[in-house]
Order: structure tokens, then sequence, then C-alpha cells
């Protein structure tokens, strides 16, 4: 075959295929494309009077909404119990709480009053008497606590966690 040939037939394919393609992008273009950008839809102005007779419909709807609220709600109020009255106290219940609250702080300040007024111990004071109690045979060591006796010390060639062997 003649290479000239299959060239032609190759290019007249893709003129079919280019006009087919033309075609079918040409009506999808079409049908999603229903209006231009420059002719947007105007929107619809209602007249004046159009106006008064919507507003005086929709205020007849809601008057005839209320009428038929009214006696539905009356008759719920009227079936209802009366709202529980409040309970109270009386004055010499409340008297009687006040008078103990007031009982209870003034032992709380008294407390306090008190804490304050005593004076600190004297501890230097105190050890210097006991001291002096003690018998004259013998030194004055009541106030010194004994501290325990300490392990002698393990010798320097002994392994560390082992006893230190005992000699004789």
């Amino acid at each position: 075959m003649n290479t000239q040939a299959i060239i032609a037939a190759i290019d007249s394919e893709i003129s079919n295929l280019q006009k087919a393609r033309a075609v079918l992008t040409g009506v999808v273009r079409a049908s999603t494309v229903a209006v231009p950008a420059s002719k947007a839809r105007k929107r619809r102005r209602l007249s004046k009077e159009a106006r008064e007779r919507i507003a005086a419909a929709q205020r007849r709807r809601w008057a005839a909404a209320k009428k038929a609220a009214e006696p539905a709600s009356a008759k719920a109020a009227k079936k209802a119990a009366p709202p529980a009255k409040k309970r109270g106290m009386s004055a010499a219940a409340r008297k009687r709480i006040a008078d103990a609250q007031k009982k209870r702080w003034a032992a709380i300040k008294a407390a306090k009053e008190a804490a304050k007024k005593v004076p600190p111990k004297k501890v230097a004071a105190v050890k210097k008497a006991v001291a002096k109690k003690a018998p004259a045979g013998k030194k004055a060591t009541a106030t010194k606590k004994a501290s325990p006796k300490k392990a002698p010390a393990a010798t320097a060639n002994a392994a560390p966690g082992k006893a230190a062997p005992v000699s004789t």
C-alpha cells in the first residue's frame, strides 16, 4: 500500500471525527446554556394595589387564627388548677433562725479572740526549769534525747554487701 494513500485515509478519518465532535459539542452547549448572561431574568414587581390585597388577606388569616386560639386557651385556663401558693415562713421562725445564726457567729468570733489572747509558750524557759529540778548528783541530761548507737564501721577489705568477719 502506498504511504500517501494511508495518510490521506487517516486525514479523512480525522476530519470526519472533528465534524462529529463539533456537532455533539454544539448540541451539548445549546442545551446547557439556556439564557445568556447578558439577558438575566428581571425581577417582577407587584403593583401597589396587589400588595395591598395580599396584606389584607394575610391580616384576615391572622385574625381568624387568633379567634380560633382564644376559646381554646380560655377553656384550658378554666380547666387548669390555680397555681400552687408559695410556702412562706412565719416571722417567729425567721427570728429563731436569725438568732441561732448570730449565736453561731458569736461563738466563732469568741474562739478566734481567745486564740489571739493566749501568749506563745517559751520553750527555752521550760527546758531550764526541767534542768534545775534534776537531782544534784546527776547531770542535767533530761532535756537531751539519747541518740541511737551506731553499728561499728565495716573494714575496708570486706566485700560490699557482706558482713565483716568477726575477730576473736
